[in-house]
């Protein structure tokens, strides 16, 4: 899939608007104050205030910008020009320094030279991502000497199954491009879009081999039988920001979050 990166592109343009208007990002909210992180990646990132931050694929912004509240100095990265362009006018309204780049997270060792305390990446990102090693070793070049990086993300069992979850429709590894129409958006079912995609599943044994090999030593691994986001159809709330697919309750895993550490040399 030579153009992924523009048909992916094409895609997540497509959705800034829509996500913009949905209730799913609490726009209106948020620019008053209200924090978009959870506590799952939060427990992992401790105290952030002073720390340089890196926040790979960071759509329009909202979790680079809470960031910035905590007292962090951050930099954001989408793919999308057109969430970059809604990030950076977020940020004004919520008068946060928040820095935002539009760049390919491959690429981005070529447009950004600065080194980070803290890499981020967060729910939904390495799906859009073929090559982990490539991936890892991006993280490992703008890390710090004992730099940390955090990951929380969709766990790869739910991504196993078709989107009503009545089977497996998906290989569990990462066995050759899914390439796909979807009508509407995870934030918006409704909306009014159609947008092809490109992604690729991506085993737990393939995130940690990676960034194991580019020198990146796991310290925290955690799993969760709950997501909290509602982005996925038959899906029930049954603890306040927590949701499960009806039918599994709590029999699958549905995230995971992790914390890596730099080598220091």
């Amino acid at each position: 899939m030579e153009n992924y990166l523009e048909i992916n592109k094409n895609s997540w343009n497509a959705k800034v608007e829509p996500h913009l208007k949905s209730d799913f990002y609490f726009v209106d909210e948020f620019v008053k104050g209200r924090n978009s992180l959870n506590s799952i990646e939060l427990d992992l990132l401790g105290d952030v205030k002073g720390k340089s931050i890196l926040h790979l694929q960071c759509h329009f912004g909202q979790d680079s910008i809470s960031l910035s509240r905590l007292g962090a100095k951050v930099t954001g990265v989408d793919l999308s020009d057109k969430a970059v362009e809604a990030a950076n006018n977020l940020a004004k309204q919520c008068g946060t320094d928040t820095e935002f780049i539009c760049s390919d997270v491959y690429d981005l060792p070529n447009v950004l030279h600065e080194k980070f305390d803290i890499v981020f990446t967060s729910y939904g990102t390495i799906g859009w991502l073929p090559d982990l090693d490539k991936w890892a070793n991006v993280i490992n070049y703008f890390l710090k000497p004992n730099g940390k990086f955090v990951m929380a993300e969709f766990h790869p069992v739910v991504w196993m199954f078709d989107d009503d979850f009545n089977g497996i429709t998906y290989n569990y590894f990462n066995e050759k491009p899914i390439v796909e129409t979807y009508e509407g958006t995870y934030a918006d079912f409704s909306a009014d879009i159609v947008q092809e995609y490109v992604m690729w599943n991506h085993s737990l044994s393939e995130v940690f081999q990676n960034l194991i090999k580019n020198d990146l030593m796991i310290e925290n691994f955690q799993e969760f039988d709950w997501s909290p986001y509602p982005c996925f159809k038959h899906i029930d709330e049954f603890e306040k920001g927590k949701w499960r697919i009806e039918k599994f309750g709590n029999k699958i895993p549905m995230v995971y979050a992790l914390s890596v550490q730099k080598k220091s040399s």
